[in-house]
């Protein structure tokens, strides 16, 4: 199986259920997939095993190694065994958007559409959300399959426009429906609104036990220091917060050609993974950035979040410390 030099993750799993980056073994069945519902893609004609064969080499091997691939492509498994593909195409990485690609076995339409178009959306999510961190995904759909839109709004996909007689199908011009979610993770910049929070989440215990610096930070030094985040370029803080739910903070301060990561998980929220998700949040944010974090051993969490990042330790002379380096 091929990966993608994007992803950190590969594999995207449901019970039985999963996404893996699109096998060439599944070439066939998706073409005859294809072919059999042209009525609703945008496919003029049909395709041959030499047109399906020319895609994969030529299109599709070299989506892999691209660091912002147009499109990210997954076969749809049960078990092992392909039964859909799709994925995010049209990626717009400035603008952190993409439209959402489905294919279902035809044989599965008529009976488990619903099933699995809801099935395969949580799973894309997981992709778009949480291992992109992209702000939308949307889908693009003639007005062909009205019950698709039931599913997509039952799944929380609002309809954000439709596009009227924008397209000619058998003859006549018919409407497009554009159907969008929004990430409910969200990373938002520091302001005066925060003063008070942030006091509190840094003199909380376990805070202060893992922190470099251990003694409680008195009010008095935290507004000056809170004063001069706001104006200081070479530091950036966030808040991550999940539905304007304000989950934790992470902060980088620029040190010679690296930024330091410092980041901490309100006491409600622990133990949920948001650690990993808020890091690989700002990662994707400023992607051409060098990283740096500097880590007691005795703080686990930490730890396994910037392992799983592929961040490279290196010996640190203090014993208790790790020092990890990303790009």
């Amino acid at each position: 199986m091929n990966n993608y030099k994007v992803l950190n993750q590969q594999i995207f799993k449901s019970g039985v259920f999963s996404i893996v980056p699109i096998r060439y073994e599944d070439r066939i069945n998706i073409m005859n997939w294809r072919n059999e519902q042209m009525y609703h893609l945008r496919q003029n004609s049909k395709l041959s095993e030499e047109d399906q064969d020319y895609y994969f080499h030529k299109v599709v091997h070299p989506l892999f190694s691209k660091e912002k691939p147009n499109q990210i492509l997954f076969s749809y498994l049960k078990e092992n065994k392909c039964i859909g593909y799709g994925g995010l195409v049209h990626i717009n990485w400035i603008d952190k958007n993409a439209e959402i690609s489905f294919v279902l076995n035809t044989n599965l339409e008529s009976n488990q559409f619903s099933f699995h178009w809801s099935n395969y959306l949580k799973l894309l999510e997981k992709v778009a959300f949480k291992e992109l961190f992209l702000n939308k995904i949307f889908t693009y759909a003639f007005d062909l399959r009205p019950h698709l839109y039931l599913v997509l709004e039952q799944n929380n996909y609002k309809n954000e426009a439709i596009l009227k007689e924008h397209c000619y199908y058998d003859e006549t011009f018919i409407d497009v429906y554009i159907h969008q979610k929004r990430n409910p993770f969200f990373l938002k910049k520091l302001n005066k609104t925060h003063q008070k929070l942030l006091f509190n989440w840094v003199n909380d215990y376990d805070v202060r036990e893992n922190s470099l610096r251990t003694e409680p930070v008195l009010w008095e030094d935290h507004l000056k220091w809170f004063k001069n985040q706001l104006i200081d370029a070479q530091s950036k803080i966030f808040i991550f917060e999940k539905e304007d739910i304000q989950i934790g903070q992470i902060r980088i301060n620029k040190i010679e050609d690296r930024w330091l990561i410092d980041y901490s998980i309100d006491k409600d929220h622990r133990g949920k993974g948001y650690g990993l998700l808020m890091t690989n949040a700002l990662v994707r944010r400023f992607n051409s950035f060098k990283f740096k974090a500097v880590v007691k051993h005795t703080n686990t969490p930490s730890k396994k979040v910037f392992e799983k990042l592929g961040y490279c330790k290196k010996n640190n002379q203090k014993r208790n410390l790790i020092t990890y380096l990303f790009n």
